[in-house]
């Protein structure tokens, strides 16, 4: 049986949370290989701080990884290598509703100006019509084969910013990307981001890229019912070592 590749992604923009602590643990159990990446593109809302409280939130919780860690602030270079995308950049788009999982839906307003806008932008319209239709196999929630026609992808996302002025890039390029780099057979996180897994497969098929397994997990909740951010700093892991908590608290609050 083939190895099995999983990794752990967070940006060092705030402590971890007791949601952290879940994706990191759910993709720690389900690869023979765990790897770690700190996604720190978004450069002015990274701290070293963060990172190095990302690497000793880990250790304490008991994990692991094989090294190198990937740091994608090294990676400029790699995500401007998308020239095999830019031909869709150009055919016309109609209609589309307001949000879709990147946002609101781009109606191409600004098409054939994104350079001067700040943004560059994938025509999905274009996109589609070289490929058709994409798919990728889902072993978490709704497990299965989940498919994607042209019309479902221009009417509910819409063209996608592939680059920003201010970064060079998006967290769209840079995850499918790494995840190719990283050689990732299956991509675990959280349910809030199944949607823009079709975002993801379009662009791998684009950049003749692998497609990897995805398994999108629970999220974390308070008491409200409400998913735990960054800025619910009372739930940082580091917060609950302070109080005297060990990684079997942690496990058990998250129903592990």
């Amino acid at each position: 049986m083939a190895e099995r590749v999983t990794r752990f992604a967070p940006s060092p923009t705030g402590p971890l949370h007791l949601g952290h602590a879940y994706a990191a643990l759910v993709a720690a159990s389900r690869g023979d290989r765990f790897l770690l990446r700190i996604e720190d593109i978004d450069r002015p809302r990274c701290t070293p701080e963060f990172e190095a409280g990302i690497y000793e939130d880990l250790e304490w919780l008991g994990l692991t990884w094989a090294e190198p860690v990937l740091r994608q602030s090294t990676r400029a270079e790699a995500y401007a290598a998308r020239g095999d995308i830019k031909a869709a950049l150009s055919a016309p788009q109609e209609g589309a509703p307001m949000i879709g999982p990147d946002g609101p839906v781009y109606p191409g307003t600004c098409r054939g100006r994104e350079h001067d806008t700040g943004a560059l932008r994938l025509n999905m319209g274009a996109a589609m019509a070289r490929l058709g239709a994409v798919s990728f196999v889902e072993t978490g929630v709704d497990a299965g084969t989940h498919r994607f026609d042209a019309t479902q992808l221009i009417e509910t996302v819409g063209d996608i910013v592939l680059a920003r002025r201010d970064i060079g890039t998006s967290y769209h390029i840079a995850v499918v990307v790494d995840d190719a780099a990283q050689g990732i057979t299956e991509v675990t996180r959280g349910r809030d981001l199944f949607a823009a897994t079709a975002i993801h497969v379009v662009l791998q098929q684009l950049l003749g890229l692998p497609t990897p397994a995805y398994h999108h997990h629970r999220l974390i909740r308070d008491n409200q019912g409400k998913r735990l951010a960054k800025r619910d700093d009372a739930r940082a892991l580091s917060k609950y070592r302070a109080e005297g908590a060990t990684p079997a608290d942690i496990r058990r609050m998250v129903g592990l």
